[in-house]
């Protein structure tokens, strides 16, 4: 099952990108609730590139690092990657009057329902949306 979810960011294209793209920012916003965290991130942003980014609960009671490969990079564009556990995604940006859309495409993993997935990739996009805003705002 291949689910999509997509954001519009009030930010220019580029800095959109790179707060993609850049470890200190993927850091700040790479969590699905506030008792979420990375404290790593890790990113080559080229094709073959690798990259890994560490999410911890806050309490210590678990975590896991979410690693894979970049299959396709076009800055501004498009980032492919393919996940360790072959699964694949693909993010699209796309520029609106000084606005930006990122939509993320993904194989569902058969653990989890697809619909608590869904939302929870949601939710890390849409925490990903506010930093950028924040961001810019300052």
């Amino acid at each position: 099952m291949r689910i999509a979810i997509e954001v519009d960011v009030a930010a220019p294209i580029e800095k959109v990108w790179q707060a993609w793209t850049t470890p200190a920012d993927i850091e700040q916003w790479n969590a699905a609730s506030d008792d979420w965290s990375c404290p790593s991130a890790k990113i080559d942003l080229r094709p073959g590139g690798h990259f890994s980014y560490r999410m911890e609960a806050k309490d210590g009671s678990m975590g896991f690092d979410f690693v894979g490969t970049f299959t396709k990079v076009v800055p501004n564009e498009v980032i492919e990657f393919s996940l360790d556990d072959e699964r694949t995604v693909v993010v699209e940006f796309s520029a609106n009057d000084g606005t930006a859309t990122v939509r993320e495409t993904f194989d569902a993993e058969s653990t989890n329902a697809g619909e608590q997935q869904r939302q929870g990739w949601q939710a890390i996009l849409d925490r990903f949306a506010r930093h950028v805003e924040n961001e810019i705002a300052r």
